[in-house]
């Protein structure tokens, strides 16, 4: 059957029977191509029938569909003129495993963080009113991304305009992990009795059999038929809320969906669409953990395991260095935004649940709560992907920084993440925090240096932020005396006499490899580990300075803002004229694929600092330099 579509008018050529049997294709495929590359599996295993039900209904892309997050719309890639293309899903210069306005007018808005889409989709359909237009919006939505604040705000808002708008609550009670909170709750118990929405409309049907007054206390007495039916009908919030609620709905009965959407499409203020599905469905070791398989590196098809033997990475050496503190610390408390996994608290939350905290997608709530615990006594690490950290950015001057409040970030994820590319990329981080007063910042060069650096964090005064990457790395031993590094104060790592490269993070180690390029032609580098953002270790830098010709930083954030910046304020503020150059994220968002090509890419490669290096020697006047830099264009 999945020869015969390419595009969402061959699905309607289909009956239910050839619905069936292209549903388990696409899933055959979905699963091959995810076992290759990598990607978000179970999400998209779990919403295959939703998303060939709301093709076969709506008349796209004249119709709008706007998925939450956008980790889950892999099936509408292959649904709609992509599927020749897909196995180059997440790969260097292949399909984006996110909506991209830019591959296809049938998605209609980029996304890649959770709780906007509806909205994105409530503003959609204000401005097709607007625009005199009738075309249908649809937000998609998890029960995950219900944990997010944004999501009720775009809620409130909708129910308050009453106009046209579809939002497809798929329910699958997972976010990443399962799901938590009282919303979840709700959810729950209205998932686990199906019948409550044949009850409802049983009770509206008999009062309007009602002789003599049903028709009208149907018709104009809201109040008393909806009364009615809050003595059986459990929880209507979003009744409440301004919308039409239909549900709960078998998410994988595809002839069921059609018709509810089709209804949903009919009514003139906004309808919620409860869909409850499995997450996985169709592959054993996807629904059995499906928080593994949620967004998985490549795997063997047979078995569910991974190809790759996994290593030691910063996220597990944060992970376990936070329970070694904690168990010697009663006052340290760990919070997540539905990332325990993720984010490397799995062995936290089972050997010190007391202590631990989910607090659902949630990263603006995480941040206040942790100064909440702080406030009276706690301890509180939060640790979070650098990219979700900038919907907390407020919360982290207004409730912490301005109380002065101890807290750490334990910022996973900084720097290029690779396949996930733009919305998940952490490179902005040490702009944004950079600025906030009370604050410090450090950056390891390894998972040893990481282990210090949190035991660090636990002793000192203040906010505290430690950024890392996504990629394996060094572990500390286990019986590893932890040590108290000196706020402010970098390493030299190696000593030369006419460049010096400050670097911060896991970009030491290429400044060292690019280090060896100049020795080789006899240009003595320094090499800087940096480890303090914020403080900066303004003696050493003032040192650097005065005996170097050039200065060279590298940082894995936006060159906007960054280390450099700071470097180059402190220059100027010490009134110290040195030829210096920033090298690190340019100022435009970088696209997916594996990070060694994204480096080639924008420059961050030993070959290319190297060369910049000499072109900056050149500048400052070293003859010799200049003559090797016209004769070659490389080093």
């Amino acid at each position: 059957m999945l020869e015969k579509v390419n595009y969402p008018p061959d699905l309607k050529k289909l009956n239910d029977d050839e619905l069936k049997t292209l549903a388990k294709e696409i899933r055959q495929l979905i699963i091959e191509s995810v076992a290759e590359n990598g990607g978000h599996l179970a999400p998209n295993l779990g919403i295959v029938e939703l998303t060939l039900a709301l093709h076969l209904s709506l008349d796209c892309p004249k119709d709008k569909i706007v998925w939450d997050v956008g980790h889950q719309s892999y099936v509408h890639k292959i649904l709609t003129g992509r599927k020749s293309k897909f196995s180059s899903l997440r790969q260097y210069k292949g399909l984006s495993g996110f909506p991209k306005k830019d591959e296809s007018s049938y998605d209609v808005f980029d996304t890649g963080h959770a709780s906007n889409s509806i909205s994105v989709a409530l503003g959609i359909a204000q401005a097709r009113d607007l625009n005199g237009t009738d075309e249908n919006v649809v937000a998609v939505i998890g029960d995950g991304s219900l944990t997010g604040g944004m999501a009720y705000e775009a809620l409130n808002q909708a129910g308050h305009l009453k106009g046209r708008l579809i939002v497809v609550l798929n329910d699958n009670n997972m976010s990443i992990a399962h799901n938590v909170g009282a919303m979840s709750s709700y959810l729950a118990r209205i998932r686990l009795d199906p019948g409550l929405n044949r009850i409802k409309e049983e009770i509206e049907e008999r009062i309007r059999k009602i002789p003599g007054i049903g028709p009208i206390m149907y018709q104009f007495g809201e109040h008393i038929k909806e009364g009615l039916k809050h003595l059986v009908v459990p929880g209507t919030i979003f009744e409440e809320l301004g919308f039409r609620y239909i549900g709960p709905i078998d998410g994988h009965d595809i002839s069921e969906m059609k018709e509810n959407i089709t209804l949903a499409k009919e009514s003139e203020k906004p309808v919620l669409l409860h869909i409850y599905t499995t997450k996985g469905q169709g592959y054993k070791p996807a629904i059995e953990k499906a928080d593994k398989f949620h967004g998985t590196s490549p795997f063997v098809i047979s078995t569910g395991k991974p190809k790759k033997k996994s290593k030691p990475t910063y996220t597990t050496v944060m992970g376990d260095t936070l329970v070694r503190l904690a168990l010697n610390n009663p006052k340290i408390v760990a919070i997540t935004a539905a990332m325990p996994d993720g984010c490397g608290l799995t062995r936290f939350a089972g050997e010190i649940p007391e202590r631990f905290f989910d607090v659902g997608i949630a990263e603006q709530h995480a941040v206040t709560f942790a100064a909440g615990l702080a406030s009276n006594g706690q301890l509180p690490i939060v640790a979070v992907y650098s990219t979700f950290l900038q919907r907390g950015f407020d919360q982290v001057i207004q409730d912490v920084s301005l109380q002065k409040l101890k807290v750490v970030l334990a910022i996973d994820r900084a720097g290029l993440v690779g396949e996930d590319g733009p919305t998940h990329h952490g490179v902005f981080d040490l702009t944004y925090l950079r600025e906030v007063p009370n604050m410090t910042i450090m950056a390891p060069r390894d998972g040893r240096e990481l282990a210090h650096m949190l035991y660090t964090a636990t002793l000192i005064d203040g906010l505290v932020a430690i950024r890392y990457p996504r990629a394996e790395t060094i572990e500390p031993k286990a019986a590893e005396e932890l040590v108290k590094l000196r706020v402010g104060k970098a390493e030299i790592i190696s000593k030369g006499s006419e460049v010096a490269i400050l670097a911060v993070g896991r970009m030491v180690d290429i400044a060292l490899e690019s280090a060896k390029l100049l020795k080789k032609k006899n240009i003595e580098a320094t090499v800087v580990n940096a480890r303090f953002v914020k403080p900066l270790d303004t003696e050493l830098i003032r040192n650097l300075a005065l005996e170097h010709q050039v200065l060279l930083t590298l940082e894995e954030n936006s060159i906007v803002g960054g280390f450099g910046s700071a470097v180059l304020e402190l220059l100027s503020k010490e009134g110290i004229f040195v030829r210096t150059a920033t090298m690190g994220i340019p100022d435009e968002f970088i696209p997916h694929g594996d990070v060694k090509h994204l480096f080639k890419d924008i420059g961050l490669t030993p070959k290319n600092i190297a060369q910049k290096a000499i072109e900056e020697l050149a500048k400052a006047g070293k003859a010799e330099v200049f003559e090797d830099v016209i004769g070659s264009k490389n080093v």
